[in-house]
């Protein structure tokens, strides 16, 4: 195995990684514990589920660890490609990992929130419920600043796999588009109150799925053919 196939099959493990924690940590719990109408059931859902909620945490903090290391991977399979959209690949996705980590301090809040601490006891119930909801709201506030990036990062990503020869040109098209619906519903959330009700914001991020997704399966399953072809674009800087 050449190590270009080995550095295509590490980087489809960490996207696969990426994939499942970022699933578990954004959308499977979250749904079970958070009702966003109703704070007294969401503290109540957290105080009985605590584990799941402190795993969703350590979920969340390896998802964004591995999606760290990802983007350099992927800058060893790229770099003879276009040395200047892998460059900013990597800058683009990195960006966004400080901001997560912050974002993910909000739930480590909630925790002190519910705790049996002592000064908690100067806070009625209804007053620890508003701070619960509030810190979930600044989570995903601090989250939707981060999704900025999580598309912006993509559109690199997809003209490099795109140019590359040896992954599928439509995962390419999917990324590239995918990044310009990560941004649209970034920007939609951002300047339009009632953007979530709209029928667009359900399928606008489609296309990052279907590239992100895909091609995660096809590095971790596929590979790449053990000689890589160098683009046209190969000498840019």
């Amino acid at each position: 195995m050449g190590p270009n196939k080995k550095t295509a099959h590490l980087a489809g493990l960490l996207y696969f990684l990426v994939v499942i924690t970022g699933i578990f940590s954004l959308l499977y719990v979250p749904s079970q514990l958070i009702v966003w109408s109703n704070p007294a059931e969401t503290v109540e859902n957290i105080k009985s589920s605590e584990s799941l909620f402190r795993l969703e945490i350590l979920s969340g903090l390896l998802c964004y660890i591995f999606f760290l290391l990802l983007p350099w991977v992927l800058y060893k399979l790229f770099k003879e490609i276009n040395k200047s959209y892998a460059v900013l690949m990597v800058v683009l996705a990195v960006i966004s990992v400080p901001i997560s980590f912050i974002s993910l301090t909000h739930k480590l809040d909630i925790l002190s929130l519910l705790s049996d601490a002592e000064y908690l006891t100067l806070y009625s119930p209804e007053q620890i419920q508003a701070q619960v909801m509030l810190a979930l709201e600044s989570y995903h506030h601090g989250n939707l600043v981060a999704q900025a990036f999580w598309g912006l990062w993509l559109f690199p990503f997809g003209y490099l796999v795109f140019r590359s020869g040896f992954l599928p040109k439509f995962l390419g098209v999917f990324l590239m588009v995918g990044s310009c619906g990560y941004f649209l519903d970034f920007a939609g959330r951002i300047a339009y109150s009632n953007y979530s009700e709209l029928w667009l914001s359900d399928y606008i991020t489609i296309p990052a799925s279907i590239g992100e997704i895909g091609t995660c399966l096809w590095l971790l399953i596929m590979g790449i053919k053990t000689v890589v072809p160098i683009a046209k674009d190969a000498k840019a800087t």
